[in-house]
């Protein structure tokens, strides 16, 4: 049994700080000029894509390692050279100690979002055959245009004004380390995308979106369902997604037997007292 505890904590967390890593380092690949980059402080990962993008923040903090105003201060140093918002996801097993720095150092919790995990094994083993029209694959290295296409299609439906950004964003998860972008399709037509990235045990699911004609024609159960086998046949043992908290994403993803680890808040510098340390 998987017990929701600081061991469970820590695997996830580096989990995701390891995807958004591995992320800020594709962009940097593709486009060296972009300034992206990443560094480890006192056992949180700090990464910058961007003063906008949404990987910009730190992974982490406080269950690794207690945090002292030296390694706050070199972390908020670390966004503020860079013109970025200072701003840290936070596990509740963090401790009142590291949720106090955070206050005394002028932050205030900006967005509560809800960390969810399953064993991989048992969801493989209960699964059933999905619909005899609908596949679901690993795309090829030359798919990564039409997996961004498709993705961009499912997420920018209600705000078309992010497509680029979505499409951008795609690109680069095909390209990042230790990432495979899946599709689905309904009778050969592509409908459905979603992203794995695999660290350690863990299996990241992200990115799954589907196009607003094809919805409810159960291509996001066989997304799941294939990624699923595919994270156990890559040694994986932990299935996770991170969702708003109490949303409709939460609940689609308890009604497939993911479970609440926690419950982590994101926390961010005050622009009043946003200034590096002496």
């Amino acid at each position: 049994m998987v017990f929701a505890d600081l061991n469970l904590a820590r695997r996830l967390e580096r989990a995701e700080g390891y995807a958004c890593r591995a992320f800020a380092e594709a962009r940097a690949r593709l486009d060296p000029a972009s300034g992206s980059t990443w560094m480890e402080c006192a056992g949180a990962y700090a990464v910058f894509d961007g003063v906008d993008s949404p990987v910009t923040q730190s992974f982490g903090l406080g269950i690794f390692e207690e945090p002292t105003p030296d390694s706050i201060g070199q972390i908020e140093r670390f966004f503020l050279e860079r013109g970025a918002a200072v701003m840290h996801e936070v596990c509740p097993l963090a401790g009142i100690s590291t949720l106090d720095l955070l206050c005394d150092r002028g932050y205030r919790p900006i967005e509560i979002s809800s960390v969810l995990y399953q064993s991989i094994a048992t969801v493989v083993g209960s699964s059933t055959a999905g619909h005899d029209a609908i596949a679901v694959r690993a795309i090829e290295p030359e798919e990564a245009p039409l997996w961004a296409s498709v993705h961009a299609r499912g997420w920018a439906h209600d705000h078309p004004e992010f497509r680029s950004f979505l499409e951008n964003s795609g690109a680069l998860s095909a390209e990042r380390e230790q990432s495979v972008c899946f599709l689905a399709e309904l009778d050969g037509q592509p409908g459905a995308a979603g992203v794995l990235c695999l660290h350690q045990g863990v299996a990241l699911f992200g990115g799954a979106a589907t196009v607003p004609e094809m919805r409810r024609r159960g291509l996001q159960a066989a997304l799941l369902h294939s990624r699923m086998r595919y994270a156990l046949e890559q040694g994986c043992d932990l299935a996770m997604m991170v969702a708003e908290a109490g949303s409709q994403s939460q609940r689609n993803a308890e009604r497939t037997g993911f479970r609440v680890a926690y419950t982590r808040t994101k926390w961010r510098l005050q622009k009043a007292q946003r200034h590096a340390p002496e």
